[in-house]
């Protein structure tokens, strides 16, 4: 696979990432050469990295808090818990990521773009390991279907914490799916938002879940869920 050169950001970019544009832009770099020889993106994403994937993700930030956890499940190539770690330097970003290649990577984006409120634990959602995880928010990104990521999620959020899922086209289509998975779960709220809506050109389209009270109870159940026990 051939490694190539990012396009410059996007006006919109620009004043999405503000501050943080110079670490994006590092980013983009990193996504393009190392991203791309190791397998960790298509060659032909390279050109649109800003629209489709950095965009994509940075409009998410608006649904965050300013401090707090965030577990981004699966995290990949570090969309989005690296550029969330970027846009929001208060919030402690962990990126769970099981594939040892993946796991690597990541830790050398955050060595080189200095982002010490992020942190790399190489784990699935439901191994052990993460088994002490009680973040506010969860993020994924084209990492499994809705009614799966909130099982997994349930299980690594706080009593009132909330999974942000970025769907494409079929996130109401899933949302629908999901809903006795997430009635088990016992979920405050479940809805279609617009990141971005009447800001930028192409929103993105999230699936926000917001988890029960019910703390020990709810986690409980989301372990059954995972088991595919009802």
């Amino acid at each position: 696979m051939t490694a190539g050169v990012p396009p410059p950001p996007s006006v919109e970019a620009v004043a999405e990432f503000g501050a943080a544009l110079s670490k994006a832009e590092r980013y983009a770099e990193l996504l393009a050469t190392d991203g791309v020889t190791r397998g960790l993106i298509g060659p032909r994403e390279t050109s649109r990295l800003w629209d489709r994937h950095l965009m994509n993700c940075a409009l998410v930030a608006e649904f965050l808090p300013e401090r707090g956890e965030l577990v981004d499940i699966g995290s990949g190539a570090g969309l989005p818990g690296i550029v969330l770690a970027m846009l929001r330097p208060s919030l402690h970003v962990l990126l769970l990521e099981p594939l040892l290649r993946r796991s690597v990577f990541l830790e050398e984006c955050i060595r080189t773009l200095d982002l010490p409120n992020a942190t790399v634990l190489r784990a699935r959602a439901e191994d052990k390991a993460a088994a002490g995880i009680r973040a506010d928010v969860a993020t994924a990104r084209a990492v499994a279907p809705l009614d799966k990521l909130a099982g997994w999620a349930a299980g690594l959020l706080r009593a009132d914490g909330q999974l942000i899922a970025i769907k494409g086209q079929s996130a109401e289509a899933e949302l629908a799916d999901a809903r006795p998975v997430l009635a088990r779960l016992g979920v405050r709220s479940a809805e279609v938002l617009q990141a971005g809506h009447g800001r930028v050109v192409s929103a993105t389209t999230i699936v926000r879940v917001v988890m029960g009270g019910h703390g020990r109870e709810e986690r409980a159940g989301a372990q059954r869920s995972r088991r595919g026990v009802a």
